[in-house]
């Protein structure tokens, strides 16, 4: 705190610990998150451009709508991790060779689209404006 009463930046301030009800948010994203990577690489390859579109798509809706629902950028990180887990253990083959992903076009854009998507939503996420007359926001 400054002398007159302000906070400083954000990476001045100390580290909260989050409360039970938002580390209960942050798993249900995490899992949504993962259950939106299986649908979308399941998805993306019945319909190639469409079912592409639409699993990045609902990527970039959860990741966004996490980030504006929670409020922080974390809200967009969560849910773009239970995505990637979903997404990278669907990528490894199994001992008898069979895989979820082939080797197409459309499964790279998917991979590296939701990648984007996730950078993209957590960077936009909202972050908390100071507060006061001596902050020249929107000028």
């Amino acid at each position: 705190m400054s002398t007159t009463g302000q906070r400083g930046s954000g990476i001045a301030q100390p580290l909260a610990l989050p409360s039970g009800g938002r580390i209960a948010v942050y798993v249900g994203l995490f899992v949504l998150g993962a259950v939106v990577g299986a649908a979308g690489a399941l998805v993306q390859p019945g319909w190639f451009p469409g079912g592409l579109l639409l699993a990045v798509a609902g990527a970039a809706g959860l990741f966004l709508g996490g980030a504006q629902g929670v409020g922080t950028r974390a809200g967009a990180v969560v849910p773009a991790a239970g995505w990637m887990v979903a997404v990278i253990l669907l990528t490894a083959s199994r001992p008898e060779g069979d895989f979820l992903f082939g080797a197409g076009f459309g499964s790279y854009l998917f991979l590296l689209g939701g990648m984007a998507v996730a950078v993209m939503c957590a960077t936009l996420g909202q972050v908390p404006q100071p507060d006061g007359s001596a902050v020249r926001l929107g000028k």
